[in-house]
């Protein structure tokens, strides 16, 4: 099966390639790892070299072992969260835009609160006052993510709810909600497909900069954000900040190129360009 010229593209294939990579890394790295990513056993501070790829850390804990480890507390805390925030603000939005009138200046007012605040210090502030843990890191993260799709979901809702088909379901006697999961959501996921997929290299650096700001993961986790913090205070030995580091930045690059590859793909109007410039 041939696959569509936007997905043919060089930086969706790059991108393809290193998100896939990052999954499994994820997946196999307890087979993948040379070493316990807790135990101290090791010659502190030790620089790149053939015995540890990547370096030691303070603690004599090799960081290859605890960059791979870290894709399993990283990775899946954040698509999770981009999955908890397309649910929340998919449902809120697509709730405001069918339903309209208080339903919709309600929800609408809460979004234009969050957004009157900037991101970051609404995070931070957020996750002080729920506590310095991974768990409530995504929660305010969560809290702050949650408007975008909102926003998202209800100007599409309102373009499409007058459409002829969804006045039929209604004439015809479906419920309100039947006619908004059945007519109206399958016609709006495409942009926030598009959405979500830009918007889990923003989530990661969120989370990644709450556990730089001691107020996500705790030591000893092997989180990408909390291991280049620990980095700042051996700044002399750059490996142990660079490489969680360039762990976050492929993992963001990745999944941008991700995102303007489905963007692409569906929008019919890029698409016929990439297929003229093709010919």
């Amino acid at each position: 099966m041939k696959l569509p010229k936007a997905w043919r593209q060089p930086l969706a294939i790059v991108g393809g390639a290193v998100a896939l990579a990052w999954i499994v890394v994820a997946v196999a790295a307890p087979w993948l790892a040379p070493h316990d990513p807790l135990a101290q056993e090791l010659p502190r501070l030790a620089p790149p070299g053939p015995d540890h790829w990547f370096g030691t850390d303070q603690l004599g804990r090799d960081i290859l072992s605890r960059v791979l480890y870290g894709a399993r507390v990283s990775i899946p805390l954040t698509l999770l969260l981009v999955a908890l925030s397309v649910l929340v603000g998919g449902l809120l939005g697509a709730s405001a835009g069918y339903f309209g009138k208080w339903v919709d200046e309600t929800i609408m007012r809460f979004a234009d609160l969050v957004f009157a605040f900037p991101t970051v210090i609404l995070a931070m502030v957020v996750a002080a006052a729920l506590g310095a843990s991974l768990t409530n890191a995504v929660l305010a993260v969560l809290v702050v993510a949650w408007p975008a799709y909102a926003r998202v979901t209800r100007g599409l809702v309102l373009g499409v709810r007058g459409r002829e088909f969804v006045v039929a379901g209604r004439l015809l006697g479906f419920s309100a909600w039947r006619s908004l999961r059945v007519d109206v959501l399958p016609n709006v996921t495409g942009p926030i497909l598009v959405l979500a997929t830009l918007d889990i290299g923003t989530a990661l650096l969120l989370l990644s900069g709450l556990s730089f700001l001691g107020l996500g993961a705790k030591p000893p986790s092997p989180e990408w954000g909390a291991m280049v913090a620990s980095g700042v205070e051996v700044f002399d030995s750059w490996w142990v900040a660079t490489f969680p580091g360039l762990a976050i930045l492929t993992v963001v690059l990745a999944f941008n190129f991700l995102g303007d590859t489905l963007r692409d793909a569906l929008d019919p109007r890029t698409a016929r360009a990439i297929k003229e410039r093709a010919l």
